[in-house]
């Protein structure tokens, strides 16, 4: 029996994936879900990052869950990064200088990813949470469908997670100090990009959100207030000196209900001042530009700009700039498919030819799942520039403007779209005859290098003489017969300038137009060998 080794060339056993690892950790499944917003400070918030820079996530994964929903922006903005890459094409390719056996192995792996009962849409979304929180577990629970053992994928919270003690290696919570390991071919560990100090716990792209997301919520909490009381009258109530402390509640719940019934009832002694607030001003724009800091921030942390984000009160860019900012976004779309390229090759397509195909020699033979990040080209700017450049002598291969524009290669007896050729339309004054299929071709052959070339003009003369030759039976047969009624020269004159007017029949006209354009074709075609 063939030994299955790991991505890192260890031994593992089949057995241990015979269910999946939490379904033995009852801890994880009884934990209760603990809102992290309520009295959220900038000092608890700094307790809880540090706890997690010491490898205790639990708090820091479940203030970035909550963030995602109490956030309107923060949610959308990161709802675009995830769906970029969802809707990528991808492929699964094998090696360079691939065997036979492993372009099986990379064929086989495609169909199984595109008939899983998980679609794969769904893993890379799931996987899309490592941008935020700076890793996505995705559970593999493996299942026998006839010969073939073939993954659903479960993923789980960041919750359920912590570092070891070295603070290196994400662990699952468990009983021990340590955690457990997580076991080789169980889960896809997606982690994004790399922790700048070298601590996982500070990787995730929410360590950097959560203050501006904080500074936000201070300030909508503010102007809710402001709000509250916006536009209200300010009530003064006045009491005499030497008023006791029942006469100053009586006064001040008069002065309360008037402000909500507009009536109330206090001592005779004591007065009411109702002032008016000028309705106007701009003491709430303070608070909106807080927000409005903190949402830019958070669309420049998570697309790399702010122009597709929203075109804020002040009007939007140009449209050259929008563009610049697009093309950012492109490239974080790049990246971020490139590195979950990379984790699905490593924990996903690995391990379904380990388990199934053996024979393909470690991670470095395995093929790899694959986005595809190109564009297709602009049509009408290719359909313009391509016959200009290959007129002047580019070598374009076709495969090439192909894969620019998208097109795929068609297959063996494969139905392909031509260009249908149409009757000539019946030649008129407006509608001059065109030039006919053989003379056509006979003017566009290039010949082979080398060969003899033949006189292009030598093809076509009979051509023109047969084209002329109806033409030229007619005018004859009615100069003929002109000639046989006239009685003199001079009614020979008459008869012939009224019968013809000075003008030449058209179909000699057309004749001789084709006539002359292949003799300046041939003169440019001599002109140009003797160079």
């Amino acid at each position: 029996m063939t030994q299955i080794l790991d991505q890192h060339g260890n031994p593992i056993k089949k057995e241990v994936l015979s269910e999946p690892q939490t379904a033995n950790i009852m801890a994880l499944q009884n934990q209760y879900l603990l809102p992290m917003l309520g009295g959220l400070t900038p000092a608890r918030l700094a307790r809880t990052l540090q706890e997690a820079d010491n490898g205790n996530l639990l708090e820091q994964h479940r203030l970035f869950a909550d963030m995602e929903e109490r956030d309107g922006h923060l949610r959308a903005e990161m709802d675009k990064r995830k769906n970029a890459v969802v809707g990528l094409p991808w492929d699964v390719v094998p090696p360079r200088n691939a065997s036979a056996a492993e372009k099986a192995a990379a064929a086989w792996v495609k169909e199984v990813l595109q008939d899983a009962i998980d679609p794969i849409e769904d893993l890379v979304l799931a996987m899309m949470d490592g941008v935020g929180h700076g890793f996505a577990p995705v559970e593999l629970e493996w299942q026998s469908q006839g010969s073939e053992l073939l993954p659903c994928f479960h993923p789980r919270p960041q919750e359920w997670f912590k570092l070891n003690t070295a603070r290196t290696e994400l662990r699952l919570q468990d009983t021990s100090v340590e955690g457990a390991q997580l076991v080789p071919f169980g889960w896809i560990m997606h982690t994004h990009g790399k922790a700048k100090t070298g601590y996982l716990g500070r990787m995730g792209l929410f360590r950097t959100l959560v203050w501006p997301f904080l500074y936000k919520a201070y300030a909508l909490g503010d102007f809710a207030e402001f709000l509250e009381t916006y536009g209200l009258p300010i009530i003064i109530g006045k009491y005499f000196a030497g008023a006791t402390a029942d006469e100053k509640a009586s006064l001040m719940r008069a002065v309360t209900a008037l402000g909500h019934d507009a009536r109330a009832i206090m001592p005779q002694d004591m007065t009411l001042e109702v002032q008016q607030v000028a309705a106007g001003g701009s003491g709430n724009s303070a608070h909106l530009a807080m927000m409005e800091w903190a949402d830019k921030s958070e669309s420049k942390s998570i697309l790399g700009q702010t122009l597709s984000a929203d075109t804020g009160s002040k009007g939007g860019g140009s449209f050259a700039l929008g563009k610049v900012h697009n093309e950012v976004r492109h490239d974080i779309r790049r990246g971020d498919a490139r590195q979950l390229a990379a984790t699905l090759t490593r924990d996903l397509v690995y391990p379904l030819i380990a388990l199934n195909k053996p024979g393909i020699a470690g991670l470095a033979r395995c093929p790899r799942f694959v986005f595809d990040l190109g564009e297709a080209e602009d049509l009408t700017v290719f359909a313009d520039a391509l016959p200009k450049l290959v007129g002047v002598g580019f070598e374009v291969p076709k495969a090439w403007a192909q894969e620019k524009l998208h097109i795929p290669l068609p297959q063996q007896n494969e139905p392909i779209l031509k260009i249908t050729a149409q009757p000539p339309a019946a030649p008129s004054d407006n509608n001059p005859a065109e030039p006919s299929e053989e003379l056509t071709a006979v003017l566009s052959t290039t010949p082979a290098p080398g060969a003899s070339v033949a006189d292009p003009v030598a093809g076509v003369t009979d051509e023109l003489a047969s084209a002329a030759a109806p033409t030229w039976a007619d005018l004859l047969a009615a100069i003929q017969k002109l000639v046989d009624q006239a009685k003199s020269l001079n009614d020979l004159q008459t008869s012939l300038v009224s019968a013809f007017g000075g003008k030449a029949p058209d179909e000699l006209v057309k004749v001789m137009a084709l006539a002359l354009a292949l003799a300046e074709l041939k003169g440019l075609a001599d002109a140009e060998d003797g160079k």
